[in-house]
C-alpha cells in the first residue's frame, strides 16, 4: 500500500482499495491462481498481475508456477497481511526505534544515545527522525505504516495521554508524547508506559508465555510493574497502577523523589544502589559514572560488597513483590532490567522475602523468573501493541 493518506478517488486510493480486495480474498479462500483472483475480485488480469507483483516485492505474498485446466498458471499465497508497524522506545538516555510487519515481528531497528529526559520536544523530534531513517534504511515506505506505539518511562493517563508527575523523566510531566509524535510523523501514535509494554511482550513471546496473570517488574532508575490480569493489561483509573517503586518499606528511610520516605525505589533504584559502592572497589574502573552492569559483573566475579548490595536489593524487591502477590495473585512474576542480569544473586533473596511476606496460597502457583527479552522488552511490546491496534 503506497499511500496511507491518499485522496479518495485518486489513483493511489484506487490501487490501495484493489490491493485490499486481493488480500481479503487470499485471506478468505487461501491459495488462488491469478486468473482465479481476477474472476473473484472482478479486476482485470493486468491489474491483478500488477498488484501481485507489488505484494510479492513487499513480502506479502509468494508466487509459484502451477497449472490450471492443463495450462500454465501462477499460484498466489498470502504470507502475511500487508502493512508495517513502528515501535519507539524512550529511555532516560536513549531512543530506540523498531519496524515490524503486521504481526509485530521485528524487521529492522536502530538506536541512538540521547538525553531524553532533558527536553521532551527535542526527544520527540529525534525519535521522529530516527523512525523515518529506520524506514528508509529498511526500504519501507512511510505510507505503509498502519500504527505507531511509543514506550515512555512513566505513567500515562489513559484519558488525557499526559505523562504523570512522578516518572524517571520529570521534565516530561504533563507532556503528551503521542500527540507530539503524531504531529511529527503525520501518523496516529499511541503512547504507553514501558512496564506495561514489557509485560505485554514477555507474556506473548518471553518468560510469561503460558501464564494468564503476569506481573513484570522493570528495575532501572526507578521500579515499575506491568500488570496483566486474565490476559489483559491493568492500568488503573489514572494509569498509575503498577508504580511498585513507591510502596513504602521504611518510614524512616531515605526521602524518595515522590516526596515520601523509604520507598522501594530507594532500595533498588540504580542511583541509590550505585551510591552505596565504595569508591575504591574494583567496580569503579577509573573515572566516570559506574553502571549497574558493572555492579552485576563484579558480584558475579565474587566481589563481596557488590554481592551484599544486590542481595539487600533482592530482599527489598521481594518485600514489594510479596504485597503485589497478595493483591493480584499472579501465576508468574518476571524481573527485568539491568539488575535482573544478576540472576540468582538477586532472585534467591527476593524469593525468600516473598515467602515471608506473602500468603501461602498466593505462592502456590507462582513462579519467579528472570525476563527473557532484556532491554528490548518494551520495544517488542510496542510492536505487539501496534500490530494489535492495526488489526
Amino acid at each position: 500500500m503506497t499511500d496511507a493518506a491518499a485522496t479518495p478517488g485518486s489513483q493511489s486510493a484506487l490501487r490501495q482499495a484493489n490491493e485490499r480486495r486481493v488480500v481479503d480474498v487470499l485471506r478468505r479462500d487461501g491459495t488462488l491462481t491469478q486468473a482465479e483472483l481476477a474472476r473473484t475480485t472482478g479486476l482485470s488480469a493486468a491489474s491483478v498481475s500488477n498488484i501481485v507483483r507489488g505484494l510479492r516485492a513487499a513480502g506479502t505474498v509468494s508466487v509459484r508456477d502451477t497449472s490450471s485446466n492443463g495450462r500454465r498458471a501462477r499460484a498466489v499465497t498470502l504470507l502475511r497481511p500487508p502493512g508495517t508497524v513502528v515501535g519507539v522506545d524512550f529511555t532516560a538516555d536513549r531512543v530506540r526505534v523498531a519496524v515490524g510487519d503486521s504481526e509485530g515481528n521485528m524487521l529492522a531497528r536502530e538506536e541512538i544515545d540521547y538525553d531524553v529526559g532533558s527536553d521532551a520536544d527535542r526527544a520527540v523530534r529525534r525519535a521522529a527522525w530516527l523512525a523515518e531513517t529506520t524506514l528508509q534504511r529498511a526500504r519501507i515506505d512511510l505510507g505503509t505504516v498502519s500504527s505507531v506505539v511509543a514506550s515512555v518511562p512513566g505513567p500515562i493517563d489513559p484519558g488525557t495521554g499526559a505523562v504523570g508527575h512522578i516518572s524517571c523523566v520529570p521534565r516530561w510531566a504533563g507532556f503528551h508524547p503521542a500527540k507530539a509524535l503524531t504531529e511529527r510523523l503525520g501518523l496516529e501514535v499511541l503512547a504507553e508506559n514501558d512496564a506495561n509494554l514489557s509485560v505485554l511482550a514477555e507474556q506473548h513471546r518471553g518468560a510469561g508465555m503460558g501464564a494468564e496473570h503476569v506481573i513484570h517488574l522493570v528495575i532501572s532508575d526507578g521500579v515499575g510493574a506491568g500488570i496483566m490480569m486474565s490476559g489483559r493489561l491493568f492500568r488503573g483509573a489514572g494509569g498509575t497502577a503498577g508504580e511498585i517503586g513507591h510502596i513504602a518499606l521504611d518510614p524512616r528511610g531515605q526521602v524518595c523523589r515522590c516526596g515520601n520516605r523509604g520507598c522501594l525505589e530507594t532500595f533498588v533504584g540504580a542511583n541509590y544502589l550505585l551510591d552505596m559502592l565504595p569508591q575504591h572497589t574494583d567496580v569503579a574502573r577509573g573515572p566516570g559514572p559506574v553502571r549497574v552492569g558493572d555492579l552485576v559483573e563484579a558480584a558475579r566475579e565474587g566481589d563481596p560488597g557488590s554481592r551484599r548490595i544486590i542481595a539487600e536489593a533482592g530482599t527489598a524487591l521481594g518485600q514489594g513483590a510479596a504485597i503485589m502477590a497478595n493483591l493480584f495473585n499472579p501465576d508468574r512474576v518476571i524481573v527485568g532490567g539491568d539488575l535482573a542480569e544478576a540472576g540468582e544473586l538477586l532472585l534467591e533473596p527476593m524469593s525468600r522475602a516473598m515467602e515471608l511476606g506473602s500468603l501461602g496460597s498466593a505462592l502456590e502457583r507462582l513462579s519467579l523468573v528472570r525476563g527473557e527479552l532484556g532491554r528490548d522488552a518494551a520495544l517488542y511490546g510496542a510492536l505487539r501493541m501496534a500490530s494489535q491496534h492495526a488489526n
